[in-house]
Formats: C-alpha cells, structure tokens, sequence
C-alpha cells in the first residue's frame, strides 16, 4: 500500500507539473503559429508584476498553510541554510561562472553581472517544493526544504539588490561587510514588520466589531493587511517575501482563530486559490517564453557551446548547493545533539534536502530579467543569451530534479521510517506547560535554582529549550491578548 501510495504521488506530481508546463508551451506554439514565428507571447513579463501581484499571495499561503510546530522546531537549521547556505552558493556559482564561461566562448559579462548570476542561480523555487514534499509524510523534510526555500528567495532578492549598489570597482573587505550589515538590517526589520501586521490583524479581529460574524469583512480584512504589510516594505526597501511570509505565519497562529468557522473554512480555500492561480500564471509565461524566437535568434553561442554553459551552470548549482548543504547540517546535529536522536539529520535526509533545492524558478527568471533586460525586453546577445540559459536551466531543473525528488524520497526514507520521525521529540515537547517561568509565591532559593536548571538546559539544548519556554510564554502572554487556544488544549502549536 504504501508503495502504491508513493507511486500515486510521483504520478500526481509528474501529471501537475507537467500539465502546467505543457499548458505555457501549447499556448505559446499556438501564438507562434497564428503570429506566423514572428512571436509566442500575449504580454511581456515585468519583473514588477511578478514581485508585486504573482509572489505574495504563493509566499502569504505558504507561511498562512505551513505547520508551525515543525518550523520552528527547525528554525535555526532553516536560517543557516537560507541565509548561511545563500552567501556559499552565490560565491561559488559567481566564481565558477567567472572562470568557466569564457573559456566556454561567452563572454561579455562584467563583475556585477557574475556576481548577479551568482544570487539568480541560488534562488531555490518554493512553488515546486510545495509539490514534491508533503506535510503528511515527510514534515522533517518538508519544514527544512521548504522554509529554506522562502527564507533562500529572500536572502537572494535582498543579496541582489545588494549587489547593485556596491562599487564592483573597488571591491573590498569593507564592502563585504557592508553588505552582510545591510541584510543583517533587511532580514530583522522585515521580519518584526511581518509579525507587526500579523498581530495588528489578531488584535483587530479580536477586539474590533465592525468585522466580527461577517465573513467577507473578516476575509477582506485578513488579506489587505497581509498585501499592505508587502506593499509596505516594498516602500520602506525592504524584503517583501519575509514579510508577508511571517504575517501569513502569525495570521494563522492569532488571526484564523479569532474569526467564525465558516471564514476559517473559506481562507484555507481562498488563499489556496489565490496562490494557486499565481503558480499556473508562472508557469504558464515560462513556458510561453522557452519558445521565443526573438531570444533564440539574437543569441550567438552555437548549440555547443550553449549545452555546455547549461551543464556549467547545472554543476555549479550542484557544487553550490552541496558545499552549504552537508557542512551545515553538521553543525546543525551538533546543535541538536542532546535534544533527541531522532531529530538529528542523517545523511540520506542530507542527500534528500540537497537534491530537492536544486530546483530553480520563477524568482530566478523574475531576477534574470531584472539584470538583464530593460522591462521585458533586450537586443544584446549576451543578455539574450542570459535569459535564455536562465529559462532552460529553470524548465530542466523543475522537470528532471523535480520529477526524481519523490521517487529518491521514497527510497531513501519509506513511510513507516518518515511517520515515526520526532515522535520522541513531540512526546517531550509536552512536559508541564503550567509550570511559571519564575514564581513570587516561591523562595529565592528556589527561583534560583530553576534559572541555573533553566541555563543548564539552554546551554545543552538550545532549540529544544527555546521552543519549549516560547511556547510557555505564548500561552501565558500572547494568546490571552491576539486569541488562539492554549498549547495544551491544541496540537497545533
């Protein structure tokens, strides 16, 4: 059953992504012919309408669906290889690019532009992800996988702008961590304006009456502040992403549980909807652009040498991807190590977390033309040719690495091993919630005693030891005030 079962999902899977490529690839030879070659697009793609109208509400339902109790279970591991895992593969794909490409015949591409095609390559595609991994099966690896993946696009659309305002003239030690700081800054206000709106939202729908048991002014309420906190950072220059990822987390943490049961029913489905269209309208423009010919025709490079700078740009991804990824898991172990041993990450979940970020998409593309085109549009054949290595490296990553990702999940970790994974872990997470941090009723001695049982514990587990006190601090304080009901009263924390 379970091997059926499997099989069911890469069928499921195959049939999805392939049926929504297909879709982008017959409208646009559909265009193609009745333009007779001499176009396969409907409109432009602007990275503008990508970043502004496609993107928040995938991110927005990604952190409103996602089990919070496994992301943050893991989210040190999450930050070390969205942010950690981004500066390594961003090095080694801009150097690699600098040194290969023109020995491959491609030239033309200053410093910025090796150091852009460092962040574009980096960029893991979410969307897919949430295809490939399920919930259900494999939480481990799909809280690792796909909270990297939202945490990666962030860290790379903000190391990307990054690096076009550095003097690539002067570059120095200074201006590296120039930019560290500057992320450092983008990340942290990001994410508290992310949590800031998500509990404006809480509070709001708890208190305020002019929202409560109406439905449509709980929904409309729930996703125009979860679109003003993205369009809010986007003035303020900062990521987005981030932050309407961590209003879409808190929205359903607070938020979904001060509204009626039907509104709750209906923003599962609407956000779900709303992301859903989002995706097919990616994959439907990818795959309308894999068959522009005015790309294909201002490029120079012979079929050679473009094989040989897509398998250039494939190994270096590899290389990247697999120099953050086994290093970092390591030290995530280490961190973990007295926490629980069924927490720690083996190396067939390495192998696994690896292989699944080798998917590139839609924010690769978004960011290609960014760097290389002019609103859509470009007639420098070393630019064409940018894109047009960006656009197949997105569709053979998403087809080949996506396709495989489930089939080597299942044999690397059969179900029955994935359903026992932190069964241990969830059975120690859910010692006494009641008891205080530090009580008034009780001795000096005594609070004394708990503080240094408490550091001893954070020094041995620190993530374990974080979440549990988050949690205790969550049902005592926020709760009570943004709404939700008590840890012990849930199995969703």
């Amino acid at each position: 059953m379970t091997e059926m079962a499997g099989n069911e999902g890469v069928y499921e899977f195959a049939k999805n992504l392939a049926h929504e490529h297909a879709q982008g690839c017959i409208a646009g030879t559909i265009i193609l012919l009745v333009s007779k070659g001499k176009s396969s697009h409907i409109l432009r793609f602007n990275e503008e309408l990508f970043f502004i109208y496609l993107l928040p509400p995938i991110i927005f339902n990604a952190g409103f669906q996602v089990k919070k109790k496994q992301f943050f279970r893991n989210f040190l591991t999450i930050l070390m290889f969205g942010v950690i895992g981004v500066f390594i593969s961003t090095s080694i794909i801009a150097v690699g690019s600098w040194l290969l490409f023109p020995k491959l015949g491609f030239v033309g591409l200053n410093a910025r532009d090796y150091l852009a095609v460092g962040t574009i390559f980096s960029s893991t595609d979410t969307v897919c992800t949430l295809q490939v991994l399920h919930q259900d099966e494999t939480p481990l690896l799909y809280s690792l996988v796909f909270g990297e993946g939202v945490v990666n696009d962030a860290t790379s659309v903000v190391l990307f702008n990054a690096i076009q305002k550095i003097d690539v003239t002067r570059l120095s030690g200074a201006n590296g961590l120039r930019v560290v700081g500057d992320f450092l800054y983008l990340f942290f206000t990001s994410t508290a304006l992310g949590i800031a709106f998500g509990l404006l939202a809480a509070y709001a729908l708890k208190t305020l009456c002019f929202g409560r048991h109406s439905s449509i002014r709980e929904i409309s309420l729930m996703v125009l502040l979860a679109y003003l906190s993205y369009m809010v950072a986007e003035l303020l220059e900062l990521s987005g992403i981030l932050t309407v990822f961590f209003c879409g987390i808190l929205m359903s943490h607070y938020a979904w549980h001060n509204v009626t049961e039907s509104s709750r029913i209906t923003t599962r489905h609407v956000f779900a909807m709303m992301s859903f269209i989002a995706e097919t309208f990616i994959f439907l423009y990818v795959g309308m652009d894999a068959l522009d010919i005015e790309k294909w025709k201002i490029t120079t490079l012979s079929l050679g040498d473009s094989l040989g700078i897509y398998s250039t740009i494939l190994v270096l991804i590899l290389l990247g991807r697999a120099a953050f990824v086994f290093p970092l898991s390591a030290i995530s172990n280490y961190m973990n190590r007295r926490a629980t041993g069924s927490s720690s990450l083996s190396f067939k979940h390495q192998v696994i977390i690896c292989w699944a970020g080798l998917i590139r998409g839609a924010v690769s593309i978004a960011l290609a033309f960014k760097q290389f085109t002019y609103s859509g549009v470009t007639w420098d054949p070393v630019n064409a040719t940018m894109i047009t290595n960006t656009i197949i490296v997105v569709l053979f990553s998403t087809l080949v690495f996506g396709f495989l990702t489930k089939p080597l999940t299942n044999y690397l970790l059969p179900h029955a091993a994935t359903s026992t994974l932190n069964r241990k872990e969830s059975k120690d997470i859910s010692e006494d919630m009641n008891l205080p941090l530090l009580s008034f009723d009780e001795s000096a001695e005594t609070n004394i005693s708990r503080a240094k049982d408490n550091l001893s514990m954070l020094m041995e587990r620190p993530v374990y030891t974080i979440h549990f006190y988050w949690r205790r601090f969550d049902d005592a304080y926020m709760r009570p005030i943004f709404g939700g009901p008590l840890a012990n009263q849930s199995a969703a924390a």
